[in-house]
């Protein structure tokens, strides 16, 4: 088995989209972020392809700070360990890895460093939102730039429930920024309130993701985040054939929220979190 790196995202996308795209549902962040690439929305990344005899055998994505994303194609044995081998010898810093779980758990284990589950997740797609749903009062509106204070503390306060990082004042501004200036934030309001958001992500041929799920906790019970989730959706799927969404399957009340609207997993991607090196 060989392994190529790849320096310019045209040549990646040539090889890597065919097959993607074959899974569109499945590969959806994978594919949202070679985008994402494309877009020159981020200045540092590695894209790197395992082959063997039949093939591409497996892709490599990693956008620092951002976990690694791994995909071995066929079940092919040993793409893990040589894709370990390859970032170790580049030098390349890898803080966790996002695959299903046999590939994340045989990557960190090729990598030789402690390792924890940071998050075991739920992929999710709909293709058509369930009639009839209790709606919460209030209505939604796209997010403008009077509710950038608002989303940045909420965006922060996100980051804290979930676990996905801690970004600074100006981290959480600049983001922000970005996804009001592109108009993918989305606001319930309940009496002229702003009381829930939710965002769209990472759109690809036929398909589109909603992240970005954040009711404030003294808001919450009110069924605000699934009727905007479910209204968003019914939005988008106006514009694309499905819609995909990441949840924390330890967190049972979204998951059954999602459900509820029509969401249906379709698999188990695990984030493994990487730590110091092992003591020989």
């Amino acid at each position: 088995m060989e392994w190529k790196w790849y320096q310019e995202i045209g040549g990646y996308m040539e090889k890597a989209q065919p097959l993607l795209e074959k899974r569109e549902d499945l590969y959806s962040l994978f594919l949202g972020v070679l985008d994402q690439i494309a877009q020159g929305r981020y200045e540092t990344f590695f894209l790197g392809i395992a082959e063997d005899a039949q093939g591409i055998a497996g892709l490599a994505l990693m956008t620092p700070p951002h976990p690694l994303q791994l995909i071995v194609l066929r079940g092919s044995p040993g793409v893990e360990s040589l894709a370990a081998k390859e970032f170790r010898d580049a030098g390349i810093t890898v803080p966790g890895v996002i695959g299903d779980k046999g590939t994340a758990e045989k990557f960190a284990k090729a990598w030789g460093e402690l390792s924890e589950i940071a998050m075991d997740q739920g992929l999710y797609r709909i293709d058509a939102v369930r009639r009839n749903l209790p709606k919460s009062p209030g209505s939604w509106r796209v997010a403008n730039r009077l509710d950038t204070p608002l989303l940045v503390e909420w965006y922060r306060l996100f980051a804290e429930d979930t676990g996905i990082g801690d970004p600074s004042q100006g981290e959480a501004e600049e983001k922000i920024a970005d996804f009001i200036s592109r108009k993918e934030v989305f606001l319930w309001e309940d009496g002229g309130r702003a009381v829930s958001c939710v965002k769209k992500a990472r759109p690809s041929k036929h398909g589109i993701t909603v992240s970005f799920v954040f009711t404030p906790k003294e808001l919450r019970k009110n069924g605000y985040a699934r009727t905007l989730v479910a209204e968003v959706t019914e939005e988008l799927l106006t514009e694309y054939d499905f819609a995909m969404l990441y949840t924390d399957l330890a967190n049972g009340t979204s998951n059954k929220i999602y459900q509820e609207i029509g969401y249906e997993q379709i698999s188990n991607p695990v984030h493994m979190q990487f730590g110091r090196l092992k003591q020989e």
